[in-house]
């Protein structure tokens, strides 16, 4: 079969290993599984969506709305934005693949943080584009190495904000300062995932930047806060000129219609999101606490995990799974001694705490 070499070089993307794979691997009761890798919300589906989704379910035979007007006017008046500003994704990992498909062609390149979202390298390299990863520090993005590194034929600049798998936060005032700094002609993709999780003084004023750089790009996912991810449903946020160049790739109907219903309703569920973050904080105190205690470091987080050194982190994780724990090594981030951790209910935190003190005989 013939193909270009840059789509032979990818190396696919791994997501976290399944209750049910782990289950079959290992003979083990699914019910006793504990799963800590993938970032997803322990308090499940927003009771809104959940009834919205029953509400729709005679609707399966037919298209979705593919330009999205339910959700499309929910996000709008909740972000202040026009409808042509929003572009809709099958996850926040679909808005970042459409930007590089509308700009990123061979010859061309993108920057990106050091341990930064394996996404960003993917997306760019199937494109056939150059990535460029700049030298983080502390495990955060280095904005001044980020811009030094911006060349002639870079189109996009990549930043997670907070990042994943770090957890590393930048301050809004340096961000916007960078902004500042970068070519109109270069799109800033600011992925904020994880912003729900945010105390609001931390939060950065991004959607209103969006009037004064017509480069930037900001997308957002229901996937995390909202307990959306089995769905697929994220958006992004930007001037009309550049939503219209994403929307020209995008694929008709790419999100399905439950979950454009159920992402209209959990944007409305304001109770929902304020207990996940309530429960976010609490896991992550908790977890935290847990780390000190059994002597090991970690990397300050800002999103639903935290990154924490155990060593071999490869040996430890195959552990944990013995154990019926599942988190996430990122060797594949540079970070060969880290397990990434994501935030459970106070139970799944102390398992995963008593599994990983057994496991390191603490």
């Amino acid at each position: 079969m013939i193909a270009p070499d840059h789509i032979r070089a990818i190396a696919p993307y791994q997501p976290g290993k399944p209750i049910a794979e782990l289950a079959r691997e290992m003979g083990l009761n699914e019910a006793d599984i504990v799963k800590l890798a993938s970032n997803e919300n322990p308090l499940g589906v927003s009771p809104k969506a959940r009834a919205a989704i029953a509400d729709s379910l005679d609707e399966l035979a037919l298209y979705p709305d593919g330009n999205g007007f339910e959700l499309k006017s929910a996000i709008a008046r909740k972000h202040g934005v026009g409808l042509d500003q929003i572009v809709l994704g099958n996850g926040s990992n679909d808005v970042l693949e459409l930007a590089a498909r509308a700009l990123l062609t061979p010859g061309s390149s993108a920057v990106y943080a050091q341990h930064a979202f394996a996404v960003y390298p993917l997306v760019t390299q199937a494109c056939g584009a150059a990535g460029i990863e700049a030298k983080a520090k502390a495990f955060s993005h280095d904005l001044s190495a980020m811009l030094a590194a911006i060349r002639p034929d870079t189109r996009i600049v990549f930043i997670a904000n907070p990042n994943n798998p770090t957890g590393t936060l930048l301050d809004a005032d340096a961000l916007h300062g960078f902004l500042k700094k970068v070519s109109p002609e270069v799109l800033v993709v600011l992925d904020e995932a994880y912003v729900e999780f945010l105390p609001e003084a931390r939060r950065t004023p991004s959607v209103e930047w969006l009037k004064e750089f017509p480069n930037l790009l900001v997308s957002r996912t229901f996937s995390k806060a909202y307990g959306l991810a089995g769905l697929r449903v994220g958006f992004g946020l930007a001037q009309p000129e550049v939503a219209d160049l994403l929307n020209r790739v995008r694929q008709p109907f790419n999100v399905n219609s439950l979950a454009l219903k159920a992402a209209a309703a959990a944007l409305d569920d304001q109770a929902f999101l304020a207990e996940s973050k309530r429960v976010n904080d609490a896991g992550m105190a908790q977890l935290t606490e847990g780390f000190r205690r059994l002597g090991l470091d970690y990397i300050p987080s800002w999103g639903n995990f935290v990154a924490v050194r155990v060593g071999a982190a490869g040996t430890v994780f195959q552990a944990l799974l013995q154990k019926g724990v599942i988190v996430r090594p990122v060797a594949n981030y540079g970070m060969p001694d880290y397990l990434r951790i994501s935030i459970g209910l106070p139970e799944q935190n102390a398992r995963c705490l008593a599994a990983l003190q057994a496991v390191l005989g603490k």
